[in-house]
């Protein structure tokens, strides 16, 4: 995923690049690393480049890393939904012989689902500091 836009400010090792909002895609992003204002949008990025306030850059995040987060995000609570309801089907009926199985499955599902999505808040807070998932400035354009 590229970007191109202009810095507005320099802290420490990292730059804020405002950019251009796209569309459509910014409604559906799940990455987090943009604040939307507006019409553009605001990405914190390394500053590999060595940008300074005023320049045009290149931002840049790299593919697998999107793939892997997004993964994460939307893969593991279906998994954990689809797991959560045959488990419920299959091991709580002894626990509860006169619930209907179909309701111990959406139970099982559900819960398993929700339980799935404080691990992915948990795994997002730590992929937050990582810079393998930060966009980089690779480029000064202009």
């Amino acid at each position: 995923m590229e970007e191109i836009g202009v810095v507005k400010s320099i802290q420490g090792r990292f730059a804020i690049v405002s950019v251009p909002k796209k569309q459509g895609v910014c409604e559906s992003c799940t990455m987090g690393t943009c604040h939307i204002s507006g019409e553009e949008s605001e990405i914190e990025a390394l500053n590999e480049a060595g940008a300074v306030e005023g320049q045009k850059v290149r931002v840049v995040l790299k593919s697998i890393s999107y793939l892997k987060g997004s993964a994460i995000v939307y893969g593991l609570p279906v998994l954990c939904l689809i797991i959560g309801a045959v488990l419920g089907k299959q091991l709580l009926p002894p626990f509860f012989p006169s619930a209907d199985p179909n309701l111990l499955s959406a139970a099982g599902g559900f819960g398993l689902f929700f339980i799935s999505f404080a691990a992915v808040w948990a795994w997002s807070r730590k992929a937050e500091k990582k810079l393998e998932y930060k966009p980089v400035i690779e480029e000064i354009l202009e």
